[in-house]
């Protein structure tokens, strides 16, 4: 009987009841646990040298979210946005973004990034609810022990092993979403998993799974004005205003602007565009799946072979939106594991297939109507006759708008559909949408420990070192990406480092000192120093106290350093002086343009002056671009924490406190050179988007961020079958040594607090968990949209059966219950309610 509740346990993790579930609370659980990744080797939770979340089997099997991916954002200290159904990202500190290249996600250890991206897409080339483990989480910067990106930290996931864990086992998940959605029916979600794992004997085993999962994304229709302010000096505000940047329309952006003088004013008039559900695909489909083979030559060394594949339908956000399409992720891993030695190669490829950049898709429908010329030409004569006529100046907008666009390609048309299926196969985004892009990241390390070589099996001493090589492998396509230096061939793009670890216990155990030094050199940068100082102090067995000195660098990713791009008649380069060389040299911010065309508008309109007059007399307003090319960035951090398990082990505590300086942030910025070389002619021609070359460059903040935060989270075992607990997560951006307002933001909310309550087979064969989460306001600032997210609040419950004895476990849940739609951040789309039930089905086992 213990042997058949182990099995169930394992193949099927979320659902299955075993009698560990009817002991202490999930924190108390996690707290004797064992972790790896906080220092690379196995070590207690309670004296891990840094900030450690952890999910193991339980945790997950009471969360009341679909999936274990879904149930991160329970934690503490973590930040979780939603671009789309099928793509959600992790963040923990500050400074989040749609593609999170300041954060590692690993799975078994092996960095499973979309490598042109930098980032993964959500958990779509990670592993299944059947097969996962557990997840380890370091909130804040882990780059001493993991290098590049991970300077807001790491989430580790690690599945099961096939020797281990045996059996077979099915999943079906069924639910609904979009349910009363201004923008969308209701719609059917549907996700099937498959787990397989076989030992032959004692040296041979695999293991296979596969998910196939269909739905449809929740629509974003965030229909707010970015530019409100536009027409104010001719009272054109609202509704009114023919300058409108709407949220998600695109196609109204500033590069879709012109400034035209009318009736002797002049007028801010954006083309129309369309809104983001009229010409993206919302269905959203994906299909995942791993096998591995796992050999064990004897009782210490094992080896494991692993190829994971995902093909996915979705909607992904950079800065822009796209609909990915047949994008297609792949990878080959190596593994090999002793007592002392660990050796990691993998290489991951991926090839974009049939995607499309939505906005370039929206703005290339309008211009095949009418070009960006006859479109404001045509506008300017109607609106002058309609006024001639009598027309007021509201209703002359609106009406040469009318006009203008008669004969324009409807949303839903099959003309409509034409065009899209035109556009999205050109692989240029001055005329067309596509997304082709095929990159690769091909990655090896090698980590040893040389304790007992050195020290002869010492219980107080540890010493390990490791190297590890990466390079990204870029295949230029003419639109995105372009090699530099060597036309028509790859672009390379590789880091080489390695780290070496020092662990020291005195005083009976009771302290632990931790030294981690990291060395990383990139090709187009100096070698950087990453260095960990950790102190952990035990004053009694169930009680710790730590402490922690830190410092990380992130070199540039793959598209801030190589990308190349026209998107809307913005070109965006690449920060590496290779890729941006004299741009940033003779370049105005576009912020001083705006300002000044806005001056110069004003002074015409309200003071009667001339254009030309009004020009020279605002020209002192235009600023050169005061940046350059892109260095790495910095954060340096102190954290401290207490851990705590009381009250006859009933009781857990963990606290931490961190404080941050980062510089050098990575981040965006607009500026335009004006197409002319003459110092008198500047002015004039940065008065007109038509006379300038824009740039979106990447570069380098001139701010010093100051930011800190605590998180507190505590659990309590009512009794052997019920847990109470909450946590509190709290971030605030101090100050800043100086604001350039660059377009990077905090995007973090200054506090998020979860509260729950659990249960294990309450009453005979049901168990429950419920999960209340709310989130404060604040600010988000990116190049797609910058407004408040507004304070939200979700309710998540879950009620889970034991059926058939084990052998049917079925789960009926609901994120976000009362249905109240909410953002997640600007730009992205309305959350609503997903209710579901899952069926866990074993077939057999060993």
């Amino acid at each position: 009987m213990k042997a058949r509740f182990l099995l169930l346990s394992t193949i099927i993790p979320c659902y299955a009841f075993s009698q560990e579930v009817n002991r202490d609370s999930v924190k108390t659980t996690i707290l004797s646990e064992l972790v790896v990744t906080a220092s690379r080797h196995q070590e207690s939770l309670l004296q891990a040298p840094a900030s450690v979340e952890k999910m193991n089997q339980q945790f997950i099997r009471q969360s009341p979210q679909p999936s274990f991916f879904d149930a991160i954002t329970n934690l503490k200290g973590v930040q979780v946005i939603t671009p789309s159904l099928g793509f959600k990202v992790i963040n923990a500190r500050g400074f989040a973004h749609t593609t999170n290249v300041r954060f590692v996600q690993m799975v078994d250890g092996i960095d499973n990034q979309a490598p042109h991206i930098g980032a993964p897409i959500g958990n779509s080339l990670g592993p299944n609810d059947l097969d996962i483990l557990s997840v380890e989480l370091i909130p804040g910067s882990a780059s001493a022990m993991y290098g590049m990106n991970a300077i807001n930290g790491v989430a580790n996931f690690s599945t099961k092993d096939p020797f281990l864990y045996q059996g077979i086992a099915i999943s079906q998940k069924t639910g609904v979403n979009n349910i009363n959605s201004p923008d969308s029916k209701s719609t059917v979600f549907s996700e099937t998993n498959l787990r397989i794992a076989k030992a032959f004997n004692d040296k041979w085993a695999f293991k296979v799974n596969g998910s196939f999962v269909k739905g449809t994304d929740w629509v974003a229709n965030n229909r707010t004005d970015l530019n409100p302010s536009a027409n104010s000096s001719t009272g054109l505000t609202g509704e009114s205003n023919p300058g409108a940047d709407v949220v998600n329309q695109y196609g109204d952006e500033s590069s879709n602007r012109r400034t035209l003088t009318l009736g002797g004013k002049q007028y801010v008039v954006s083309r129309t565009g369309y809104a983001e559900k009229e010409v993206a695909d919302y269905g959203l489909q994906n299909m995942k799946g791993d096998a591995t083979i796992a050999f064990r030559p004897n009782s210490k060394v094992e080896m494991f072979y692993t190829y994971r594949a995902a093909y996915q339908n979705n909607i992904y956000q950079r800065t822009n939106r796209f609909r990915f399409e047949d994008y297609l992720t792949q990878q080959h891993a190596f593994s090999l594991k002793s007592n002392t030695i660990q050796f990691k190669a993998y290489v991951t490829q991926e090839n974009t297939g049939q995607s499309y950049n939505i906005r370039s898709m929206a703005e290339n429908v309008d211009r095949s109507f009418k070009p960006d010329n006859v479109w404001f030409s045509d506008f300017s004569k109607q609106f002058n006759s309609d006024v001639t006529g009598g027309m007021s100046v509201p209703d002359a907008m609106a009406h040469a708008r009318a006009m203008t666009d008669n004969g324009r390609i409807q949303p839903g048309s099959q003309a409509m559909t034409d065009k899209i299926e035109e556009l999205r196969d050109i692989n240029n985004w001055d005329v067309g949408a596509a997304l082709r892009v095929k990159a690769a990241l091909i990655h090896s390390e090698f980590q040893h420990d040389i304790t007992d070589l050195l020290f002869k099996k010492s219980n107080s001493f540890q010493l390990m070192y490791g190297v590890d090589y990466r390079d990204y492998n870029i295949v230029p396509d003419g639109n995105y990406f372009v090699n530099p230096e060597e036309e028509g061939k790859n672009i390379n793009y590789w880091k080489a480092g390695g780290f070496v670890q020092a662990t020291k216990l005195m005083w009976d155990g009771k302290f632990k000192a931790n030294a981690v030094m990291r060395l990383e050199k990139n090709q187009y940068f100096d070698p950087k120093l990453n260095a960990r100082l950790a102190m952990v102090y035990t004053p009694a067995p169930t009680h710790t106290i730590r402490l922690s000195a830190q410092s990380g660098y992130r070199f540039p990713s793959i598209f801030e350093a190589f990308s190349n791009i026209n998107s809307g008649g913005r070109k965006r380069i690449g920060g590496l002086r290779v890729m941006s060389d004299g741009v940033f040299e003779n370049s105005y911010t576009q912020s001083s343009i705006t300002q000044f065309q806005r001056a110069v508008q004003s002074d015409v309109n309200t003071k009667g002056m001339t254009l030309n007059n009004a020009i020279v007399q605002e020209q002192g307003l235009l600023a050169e671009n005061p940046y350059t090319y892109l260095e790495p960035e910095r954060v340096r951090s102190l954290e401290a924490g207490y851990r705590a398990v009381m009250l006859d082990n009933r009781l857990t505590i963990d606290v931490d406190a961190y404080y941050n300086i980062y510089d050098n942030l990575i981040a965006q910025i607009d500026a335009n050179v004006p197409k002319t070389e003459k110092p008198d002619s500047i002015p004039f021609y940065l008065q007109q988007n038509s006379k300038q070359n824009l740039y979106r460059l990447w570069t380098n903040s001139k701010t010093i961020s100051h930011n800190y935060g605590a998180t507190a989270g505590v659990n309590y075992a009512l009794t052997r079958k019920l847990t109470v607990g909450g946590n509190f997560t709290y971030a605030k951006l101090g100050h800043k040594d100086q604001s350039d307002g660059l377009e990077d933001g905090f995007n973090t909310p200054p506090w998020i607090y979860n509260l729950s309550v659990s249960g294990s087979s309450l009453y005979k064969f049901f168990g429950f968990g419920i999960n209340y989460r709310e989130q404060a306001e604040f600010l988000w600032q990116s190049a797609l949209a910058t407004g408040t997210v507004s304070r939200y609040r979700t309710l998540d419950l879950q009620v889970t059966a034991d059926l058939l004895k084990g052998s049917l476990i079925a789960k009926l849940g609901a994120t976000n219950v009362l249905n109240q739609y909410y953002y997640s951040f600007i730009g992205g789309p309305a959350i609503g309610g997903l209710y579901y039930l899952n069926l866990t089905y074993a077939l057999h086992g060993k």
